[in-house]
Protein backbone atom coordinates (compact mmCIF):
# COMPACT_ATOMS: atom_id res chain seq x y z
CA UNK A 1 0.00 0.00 0.00
CA UNK A 2 0.91 3.82 -0.75
CA UNK A 3 2.06 5.72 2.79
CA UNK A 4 -0.90 7.96 3.52
CA UNK A 5 0.59 11.77 3.36
CA UNK A 6 -1.26 14.14 4.82
CA UNK A 7 -2.27 17.61 2.98
CA UNK A 8 -0.52 20.46 3.77
CA UNK A 9 -3.08 23.14 4.33
CA UNK A 10 -0.57 26.46 4.97
CA UNK A 11 -1.07 27.81 1.35
CA UNK A 12 -5.01 26.83 1.59
CA UNK A 13 -6.59 30.04 1.07
CA UNK A 14 -10.45 30.43 1.05
CA UNK A 15 -11.20 33.44 -1.08
CA UNK A 16 -14.12 35.49 -2.50
CA UNK A 17 -14.61 35.59 -6.56
CA UNK A 18 -11.80 37.95 -7.87
CA UNK A 19 -13.20 41.73 -7.78
CA UNK A 20 -10.61 44.39 -9.08
CA UNK A 21 -11.36 48.30 -8.28
CA UNK A 22 -11.93 50.39 -10.82
CA UNK A 23 -8.46 52.62 -11.97
CA UNK A 24 -7.92 55.29 -14.43
CA UNK A 25 -3.86 53.74 -15.92
CA UNK A 26 -2.32 56.65 -17.60
CA UNK A 27 1.11 55.34 -16.44
CA UNK A 28 3.87 54.02 -19.74
CA UNK A 29 1.46 50.84 -19.79
CA UNK A 30 -0.73 48.76 -19.50
CA UNK A 31 -3.49 51.39 -20.48
CA UNK A 32 -7.20 50.42 -19.95
CA UNK A 33 -8.91 48.06 -23.00
CA UNK A 34 -11.56 49.18 -25.00
CA UNK A 35 -14.85 47.63 -23.28
CA UNK A 36 -15.59 46.04 -26.62
CA UNK A 37 -12.29 44.38 -26.23
CA UNK A 38 -12.86 43.03 -22.62
CA UNK A 39 -16.32 41.89 -24.04
CA UNK A 40 -14.51 39.62 -26.73
CA UNK A 41 -11.51 37.90 -23.80
CA UNK A 42 -14.82 37.01 -22.37
CA UNK A 43 -16.10 34.72 -25.59
CA UNK A 44 -15.37 31.18 -25.20
CA UNK A 45 -12.23 29.65 -26.25
CA UNK A 46 -12.01 27.93 -29.40
CA UNK A 47 -8.87 25.10 -30.17
CA UNK A 48 -6.09 26.45 -30.98
CA UNK A 49 -6.15 24.50 -34.47
CA UNK A 50 -9.70 25.01 -34.99
CA UNK A 51 -10.34 26.08 -38.40
CA UNK A 52 -12.51 29.27 -37.11
CA UNK A 53 -9.52 30.19 -34.83
CA UNK A 54 -7.12 30.14 -38.07
CA UNK A 55 -9.08 32.13 -39.95
CA UNK A 56 -8.88 34.56 -36.72
CA UNK A 57 -5.17 34.35 -36.90
CA UNK A 58 -5.43 35.74 -40.51
CA UNK A 59 -7.33 38.73 -39.60
CA UNK A 60 -5.18 39.42 -36.85
CA UNK A 61 -2.14 39.10 -39.48
CA UNK A 62 -4.05 41.19 -42.23
CA UNK A 63 -4.59 44.02 -39.48
CA UNK A 64 -1.23 44.08 -38.26
CA UNK A 65 -0.04 44.85 -41.51
CA UNK A 66 -2.43 47.79 -41.61
CA UNK A 67 -1.33 49.48 -38.82
CA UNK A 68 2.40 49.00 -39.24
CA UNK A 69 1.90 49.83 -42.99
CA UNK A 70 3.41 46.79 -44.48
CA UNK A 71 3.26 43.96 -46.88
CA UNK A 72 5.68 41.82 -44.54
CA UNK A 73 4.16 37.86 -44.99
CA UNK A 74 5.86 36.91 -42.24
CA UNK A 75 3.87 39.19 -39.46
CA UNK A 76 2.36 37.79 -36.47
CA UNK A 77 2.06 37.93 -32.39
CA UNK A 78 3.89 36.43 -30.46
CA UNK A 79 2.85 34.47 -27.72
CA UNK A 80 4.03 36.79 -25.22
CA UNK A 81 4.24 39.88 -23.78
CA UNK A 82 6.13 42.93 -25.63
CA UNK A 83 9.59 42.10 -24.23
CA UNK A 84 9.26 38.47 -25.92
CA UNK A 85 8.39 40.18 -29.03
CA UNK A 86 11.63 41.91 -28.43
CA UNK A 87 14.05 39.03 -27.68
CA UNK A 88 12.27 37.39 -30.61
CA UNK A 89 13.37 39.78 -33.19
CA UNK A 90 17.18 39.80 -31.72
CA UNK A 91 17.01 35.39 -31.53
CA UNK A 92 16.28 35.15 -35.57
CA UNK A 93 17.81 37.91 -36.41
CA UNK A 94 21.32 37.61 -34.54
CA UNK A 95 23.93 34.92 -35.06
CA UNK A 96 26.87 34.91 -32.86
CA UNK A 97 29.84 37.15 -33.85
CA UNK A 98 26.92 39.46 -35.43
CA UNK A 99 27.95 43.25 -35.68
CA UNK A 100 24.70 44.89 -33.99
CA UNK A 101 24.99 48.56 -33.53
CA UNK A 102 22.08 49.98 -31.04
CA UNK A 103 21.26 53.31 -30.66
CA UNK A 104 20.95 53.65 -26.63
CA UNK A 105 19.15 57.38 -25.32
CA UNK A 106 16.88 55.31 -22.88
CA UNK A 107 16.19 52.01 -20.69
CA UNK A 108 15.06 49.77 -23.75
CA UNK A 109 18.42 50.64 -25.55
CA UNK A 110 19.92 49.47 -23.00
CA UNK A 111 17.61 46.62 -22.89
CA UNK A 112 18.42 45.69 -26.20
CA UNK A 113 21.92 45.68 -26.12
CA UNK A 114 21.35 43.04 -23.23
CA UNK A 115 19.37 40.72 -25.19
CA UNK A 116 21.79 41.33 -28.23
CA UNK A 117 24.54 40.10 -26.12
CA UNK A 118 23.28 37.17 -24.95
CA UNK A 119 22.53 35.81 -28.25
CA UNK A 120 26.78 35.95 -29.06
CA UNK A 121 26.72 39.44 -31.26
CA UNK A 122 28.96 41.72 -30.82
CA UNK A 123 27.10 44.72 -29.43
CA UNK A 124 28.72 48.24 -30.55
CA UNK A 125 26.54 51.08 -28.94
CA UNK A 126 26.32 54.81 -29.11
CA UNK A 127 24.59 56.77 -26.53
CA UNK A 128 22.80 59.94 -26.44
CA UNK A 129 21.38 61.74 -23.15
CA UNK A 130 18.03 60.04 -21.90
CA UNK A 131 14.87 62.72 -24.15
CA UNK A 132 17.44 62.75 -26.73
CA UNK A 133 17.45 61.54 -30.37
CA UNK A 134 19.67 60.65 -32.70
CA UNK A 135 20.48 62.49 -36.47
CA UNK A 136 21.35 61.14 -39.63
CA UNK A 137 24.59 61.93 -39.59
CA UNK A 138 25.32 60.92 -36.37
CA UNK A 139 23.96 57.36 -37.63
CA UNK A 140 25.74 57.34 -40.71
CA UNK A 141 29.14 58.22 -38.84
CA UNK A 142 28.60 55.11 -36.76
CA UNK A 143 27.48 53.01 -39.35
CA UNK A 144 30.81 54.08 -41.38
CA UNK A 145 32.65 52.90 -38.20
CA UNK A 146 31.23 49.95 -36.97
CA UNK A 147 29.97 48.35 -40.65
CA UNK A 148 26.82 46.22 -38.43
CA UNK A 149 25.21 43.55 -39.66
CA UNK A 150 22.08 45.12 -38.19
CA UNK A 151 21.02 48.89 -36.69
CA UNK A 152 18.73 48.67 -33.98
CA UNK A 153 16.57 51.29 -32.70
CA UNK A 154 14.15 52.76 -30.28
CA UNK A 155 11.19 54.43 -32.12
CA UNK A 156 9.40 55.10 -29.28
CA UNK A 157 11.38 55.38 -25.90
CA UNK A 158 9.30 54.24 -23.33
CA UNK A 159 11.51 55.64 -20.79
CA UNK A 160 12.18 59.24 -21.98
CA UNK A 161 9.20 59.86 -24.01
CA UNK A 162 11.02 60.04 -27.12
CA UNK A 163 10.38 59.97 -30.96
CA UNK A 164 13.16 58.52 -32.65
CA UNK A 165 13.11 59.75 -36.81
CA UNK A 166 13.38 57.24 -38.83
CA UNK A 167 12.73 58.87 -42.37
CA UNK A 168 16.00 58.61 -44.02
CA UNK A 169 17.72 55.71 -41.64
CA UNK A 170 16.35 52.90 -44.02
CA UNK A 171 18.56 53.70 -47.30
CA UNK A 172 21.54 54.26 -44.92
CA UNK A 173 20.99 51.02 -43.81
CA UNK A 174 20.51 49.07 -47.14
CA UNK A 175 23.34 51.55 -48.16
CA UNK A 176 25.74 49.31 -46.06
CA UNK A 177 23.83 45.98 -46.23
CA UNK A 178 22.67 46.42 -42.58
CA UNK A 179 19.20 45.26 -41.72
CA UNK A 180 17.21 47.80 -39.44
CA UNK A 181 15.61 46.72 -36.51
CA UNK A 182 13.19 49.12 -34.59
CA UNK A 183 11.37 49.18 -31.46
CA UNK A 184 7.76 49.67 -32.23
CA UNK A 185 6.34 48.98 -28.14
CA UNK A 186 4.95 52.54 -27.39
CA UNK A 187 4.34 53.64 -30.92
CA UNK A 188 1.78 51.45 -32.92
CA UNK A 189 -1.56 52.31 -32.96
CA UNK A 190 -0.70 56.21 -31.55
CA UNK A 191 2.50 57.51 -33.71
CA UNK A 192 2.82 57.53 -37.63
CA UNK A 193 4.45 54.52 -38.89
CA UNK A 194 5.25 53.14 -42.75
CA UNK A 195 7.72 50.19 -42.00
CA UNK A 196 7.79 49.50 -45.36
CA UNK A 197 8.01 53.17 -46.45
CA UNK A 198 11.24 53.41 -44.17
CA UNK A 199 12.57 50.04 -44.71
CA UNK A 200 12.26 48.37 -41.61
CA UNK A 201 13.28 44.93 -41.90
CA UNK A 202 12.14 43.67 -38.00
CA UNK A 203 9.79 45.37 -35.72
CA UNK A 204 8.28 44.44 -32.65
CA UNK A 205 5.67 45.84 -30.21
CA UNK A 206 3.04 45.17 -27.78
CA UNK A 207 -0.76 44.79 -27.16
CA UNK A 208 -1.14 46.45 -23.67
CA UNK A 209 -0.59 50.18 -25.16
CA UNK A 210 -1.82 52.06 -28.43
CA UNK A 211 -3.47 48.87 -29.15
CA UNK A 212 -5.72 49.14 -26.25
CA UNK A 213 -5.56 45.64 -25.12
CA UNK A 214 -4.29 43.46 -22.67
CA UNK A 215 -1.00 42.11 -22.38
CA UNK A 216 0.41 38.96 -23.81
CA UNK A 217 0.05 38.73 -27.32
CA UNK A 218 2.94 40.85 -29.24
CA UNK A 219 3.15 41.92 -32.60
CA UNK A 220 6.14 40.81 -34.63
CA UNK A 221 7.25 41.03 -38.20
CA UNK A 222 9.72 40.65 -40.36
CA UNK A 223 10.87 41.63 -44.09
CA UNK A 224 11.98 39.52 -46.94
CA UNK A 225 15.46 40.80 -46.21
CA UNK A 226 15.66 39.56 -43.02
CA UNK A 227 13.94 36.49 -43.55
CA UNK A 228 16.72 35.81 -45.95
CA UNK A 229 19.48 35.94 -43.21
CA UNK A 230 17.27 33.78 -41.05
CA UNK A 231 17.51 31.21 -43.84
CA UNK A 232 21.16 31.59 -43.94
CA UNK A 233 21.93 30.69 -40.46
CA UNK A 234 24.63 28.38 -40.04
CA UNK A 235 23.15 27.47 -36.60
CA UNK A 236 19.37 27.21 -35.26
CA UNK A 237 18.01 30.05 -33.77
CA UNK A 238 18.74 29.62 -30.02
CA UNK A 239 15.20 29.70 -28.22
CA UNK A 240 12.97 27.59 -29.74
CA UNK A 241 9.70 29.35 -28.89
CA UNK A 242 10.67 32.31 -30.48
CA UNK A 243 12.24 30.52 -33.19
CA UNK A 244 10.40 32.08 -36.68
CA UNK A 245 11.51 29.00 -38.69
CA UNK A 246 8.62 27.00 -36.41
CA UNK A 247 6.59 29.46 -35.70
CA UNK A 248 5.74 30.53 -39.62
CA UNK A 249 4.35 26.88 -40.10
CA UNK A 250 2.15 27.51 -37.41
CA UNK A 251 0.88 30.63 -38.54
CA UNK A 252 1.33 30.23 -42.67
CA UNK A 253 -0.28 27.65 -44.78
CA UNK A 254 1.36 24.61 -43.09
CA UNK A 255 -0.81 25.31 -39.90
CA UNK A 256 1.45 22.76 -38.01
CA UNK A 257 1.25 22.75 -34.18
CA UNK A 258 4.21 24.54 -32.13
CA UNK A 259 2.56 25.71 -29.26
CA UNK A 260 -1.27 26.48 -27.59
CA UNK A 261 -1.82 30.14 -28.65
CA UNK A 262 -3.57 32.22 -25.56
CA UNK A 263 -7.11 32.55 -27.61
CA UNK A 264 -8.29 34.46 -25.42
CA UNK A 265 -6.04 36.98 -25.64
CA UNK A 266 -5.77 37.04 -29.26
CA UNK A 267 -9.68 37.57 -29.48
CA UNK A 268 -9.04 40.20 -27.33
CA UNK A 269 -6.03 41.96 -30.17
CA UNK A 270 -8.05 41.39 -33.34
CA UNK A 271 -11.16 43.28 -31.52
CA UNK A 272 -8.50 46.11 -31.16
CA UNK A 273 -7.23 46.13 -34.13
CA UNK A 274 -10.41 45.84 -35.74
CA UNK A 275 -11.59 48.97 -33.45
CA UNK A 276 -8.12 50.57 -34.95
CA UNK A 277 -9.65 49.89 -38.76
CA UNK A 278 -13.02 51.21 -38.26
CA UNK A 279 -11.66 54.45 -36.78
CA UNK A 280 -9.38 55.09 -39.36
CA UNK A 281 -5.16 54.95 -38.92
CA UNK A 282 -5.24 58.54 -40.21
CA UNK A 283 -7.86 59.29 -37.73
CA UNK A 284 -6.32 57.21 -34.81
CA UNK A 285 -3.22 58.93 -35.10
CA UNK A 286 -4.45 62.57 -35.35
CA UNK A 287 -6.45 61.86 -32.30
CA UNK A 288 -3.64 60.80 -30.24
CA UNK A 289 -1.84 63.98 -31.43
CA UNK A 290 -5.16 66.41 -30.38
CA UNK A 291 -5.24 64.72 -27.02
CA UNK A 292 -1.15 65.00 -26.13
CA UNK A 293 -1.01 68.46 -27.45
CA UNK A 294 -4.68 69.42 -24.96
CA UNK A 295 -2.55 67.90 -22.47
CA UNK A 296 0.26 69.80 -22.86
CA UNK A 297 -0.90 73.11 -22.68
CA UNK A 298 -3.57 72.17 -19.41
CA UNK A 299 0.46 71.15 -17.48
CA UNK A 300 1.78 74.12 -18.41
CA UNK A 301 -1.21 75.97 -17.30
CA UNK A 302 -0.44 73.97 -13.47
CA UNK A 303 3.00 75.41 -13.49
CA UNK A 304 4.46 72.08 -14.94
CA UNK A 305 6.82 71.36 -18.02
CA UNK A 306 8.47 68.35 -19.66
CA UNK A 307 11.44 66.62 -20.36
CA UNK A 308 11.84 66.41 -24.37
CA UNK A 309 11.93 68.61 -26.95
CA UNK A 310 8.16 69.79 -28.65
CA UNK A 311 9.51 68.46 -32.14
CA UNK A 312 10.52 64.94 -30.78
CA UNK A 313 7.59 64.63 -28.25
CA UNK A 314 5.67 61.25 -27.86
CA UNK A 315 1.87 61.50 -28.51
CA UNK A 316 1.37 58.39 -26.85
CA UNK A 317 3.68 59.45 -23.51
CA UNK A 318 4.67 62.07 -21.91
CA UNK A 319 7.55 62.70 -19.49
CA UNK A 320 6.69 65.59 -17.61
CA UNK A 321 9.30 67.06 -14.81
CA UNK A 322 9.22 66.83 -11.24
CA UNK A 323 9.19 70.29 -9.64
CA UNK A 324 12.04 71.19 -7.52
CA UNK A 325 11.40 69.66 -3.92
CA UNK A 326 8.57 67.34 -4.59
CA UNK A 327 8.45 63.55 -3.58
CA UNK A 328 7.67 62.32 -7.12
CA UNK A 329 6.70 58.80 -5.62
CA UNK A 330 4.53 60.24 -2.98
CA UNK A 331 2.60 62.01 -5.67
CA UNK A 332 2.38 58.81 -7.58
CA UNK A 333 1.03 56.89 -4.44
CA UNK A 334 -1.48 60.04 -4.18
CA UNK A 335 -2.53 60.22 -7.12
CA UNK A 336 -3.48 55.90 -6.93
CA UNK A 337 -4.70 55.79 -3.47
CA UNK A 338 -7.14 58.94 -3.40
CA UNK A 339 -7.79 59.28 -7.19
CA UNK A 340 -7.76 55.68 -8.80
CA UNK A 341 -5.00 57.15 -11.05
CA UNK A 342 -1.90 55.62 -12.32
CA UNK A 343 1.00 56.94 -13.60
CA UNK A 344 4.56 56.00 -14.09
CA UNK A 345 7.80 56.92 -12.45
CA UNK A 346 10.97 57.68 -14.19
CA UNK A 347 13.46 54.83 -15.00
CA UNK A 348 17.44 54.61 -15.15
CA UNK A 349 18.77 58.06 -15.16
CA UNK A 350 15.75 60.10 -15.07
CA UNK A 351 14.63 57.92 -12.00
CA UNK A 352 13.08 60.70 -9.43
CA UNK A 353 13.15 63.57 -11.94
CA UNK A 354 9.93 62.43 -14.02
CA UNK A 355 6.73 61.34 -14.01
CA UNK A 356 5.47 59.06 -17.11
CA UNK A 357 2.03 59.70 -18.64
CA UNK A 358 0.54 57.49 -21.13
CA UNK A 359 -2.68 58.57 -23.27
CA UNK A 360 -2.70 55.42 -25.37
CA UNK A 361 -5.46 53.69 -27.08
CA UNK A 362 -8.63 53.95 -25.84
CA UNK A 363 -6.76 56.06 -23.25
CA UNK A 364 -6.38 59.25 -25.25
CA UNK A 365 -9.52 61.08 -24.46
CA UNK A 366 -9.84 64.62 -23.55
CA UNK A 367 -11.84 63.74 -20.50
CA UNK A 368 -8.82 61.63 -18.79
CA UNK A 369 -6.93 64.46 -19.10
CA UNK A 370 -9.18 66.81 -17.82
CA UNK A 371 -9.45 64.16 -14.68
CA UNK A 372 -5.69 63.80 -14.62
CA UNK A 373 -5.33 67.68 -14.24
CA UNK A 374 -7.75 68.00 -11.57
CA UNK A 375 -6.32 65.02 -9.05
CA UNK A 376 -2.61 66.56 -9.89
CA UNK A 377 -4.07 70.17 -8.56
CA UNK A 378 -4.85 68.35 -5.54
CA UNK A 379 -1.97 66.80 -4.34
CA UNK A 380 0.30 68.88 -5.43
CA UNK A 381 1.86 71.59 -3.10
CA UNK A 382 0.95 74.76 -3.33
Amino acid sequence: MSPTISINDSQHLQLKPLEIPSKLLLGPGPSNAHPTVLQAMNTSPLGHLDPDFLGLMDEIQSLLRYVWQTENPLTIAVSGTGSAAMEATIANAVEPGDVVLIGVAGYFGNRLVDMAGRYGADVRSITKPWGQVFSLEELRTAMETHRPNILALVHAETSTGARQPLEGVGELCREFGTLLLVDTVTSLGGVPIFLDEWGVDLAYSCSQKGLGCPPGASPFTMSPRAWEKLQRRSTKVANWYLDMTLLSKYWGSERVYHHTAPINLYYALREALRLVAEEGLANCWQRHQKNVEYFWDRLEDVGLSLHVEREYRLPTLTTVRIPEGVDGKAIARQLLTEHGIEVGGGLGELAGKVWRVGLMGFNSRKENVDRLIEALGEVLPK
